[in-house]
């Protein structure tokens, strides 16, 4: 498990093995999220990253034709 440092500007550093596994780039926007007494950094992504992600999905029976 990676630990950080809140410096006395409170900026953390997010170790490099961890920026190396999520891919992360200088500059790259993220989401700060608080819940039940935990940080949450979540890094967000441009749209055009989900390009295709649902090709190939079986659009059958995802809702009724009386849904329609």
């Amino acid at each position: 498990m990676a630990t950080t440092t809140i410096s006395p500007k409170y900026q953390v550093v997010i170790p490099k093995d961890v920026r190396e596994k999520l891919h992360l780039k200088s500059g790259q926007k993220m989401t700060v999220v608080t819940k039940g007494g935990v940080v949450y950094l979540i890094p967000e992504k441009p749209v055009e990253s989900f390009r295709g992600f649902l090709k190939g999905m079986d659009t059958r029976n995802i809702r009724e034709d009386k849904d329609r």
